[in-house]
């Protein structure tokens, strides 16, 4: 694996609210994630884990600190700057899958190919992730777990270099929630993007090769993980 640092973060701050209502939800966070790494990100709710990635996806500003996305400072970029990073770097897995009910799944898996200046070809994409046979049905025709995997798909098929996940099992049962993140596996291995998935689910951090635990908006734990399991031999 390439150990060079791609998001880099120092002394992250975001808050909420003005005067006595004024709630600080990242405290001055700083870490480097490596490329290619896929990252786990922890907390209870509150702890400012979508601020963190809100922050990171470019959706919303920082207060104060620098986020380093490869050779981008995202903290420096005007609105219409970030629009293009988050076309030409980002993807995001949502935990509802926000797919378009009236196209079938390649045409929801084709509406992002055309954001993206080098995509990943389609049937090859659909074959990864096990959809060919499913290619020309609907959303309310195939499972959660399908749904999910076409909305990685969708996110996968810009070729991002930087992929963010919040919460992407959450909607799904054990079995599925496992088959979806064998999948993630897979995507980091095959096609090497770098990976955040955010999860209240504490047994998904031996997958990954960097995990990160925030509390009250400050990490608590960033540390690697030397015994990186496969996501098939997981269990809660």
């Amino acid at each position: 694996m390439n150990r060079e640092a791609f998001l880099r973060i120092d002394n992250l701050k975001k808050g909420y609210g003005e005067g006595e209502a004024h709630v600080e939800v990242l405290q001055g966070i700083s870490t480097a994630i490596n490329r290619g790494e896929v990252c786990v990100l922890l907390g209870p709710s509150g702890s400012g884990k979508s601020t963190f990635l809100n922050l990171v996806g470019g959706l919303e500003p920082a207060d104060s600190g620098t986020i380093w996305v490869g050779g981008t400072e995202l903290t420096k970029l005007s609105d219409r700057n970030l629009v293009e990073y988050r076309r030409r770097e980002l993807g995001f897995v949502f935990q509802f899958y926000n797919l378009v009910g009236d196209l079938t799944v390649q045409e929801n898996i084709e509406v992002c190919e055309y954001l993206s200046e080098n995509p990943l070809p389609i049937g090859e994409l659909l074959r990864s992730l096990g959809l060919w046979e499913h290619r020309r049905k609907f959303p309310h025709q195939i499972s959660g777990g399908q749904q999910q995997r076409c909305a990685i798909g969708r996110a996968l098929v810009k070729n991002p270099s930087l992929l963010l996940c919040d919460e992407p099992t959450g909607a799904l049962d054990y079995n599925t929630s496992k088959e979806i993140l064998a999948l993630m596996e897979q995507v980091n291995q095959e096609y090497g993007c770098t990976i955040v998935i955010v999860t209240h689910n504490d047994a998904i951090r031996h997958m990954a090769h960097r995990i990160l635990r925030l509390r009250n908006g400050q990490f608590v734990e960033d540390s690697i993980n030397t015994d990186v399991r496969p996501a098939s031999s997981l269990e809660w």
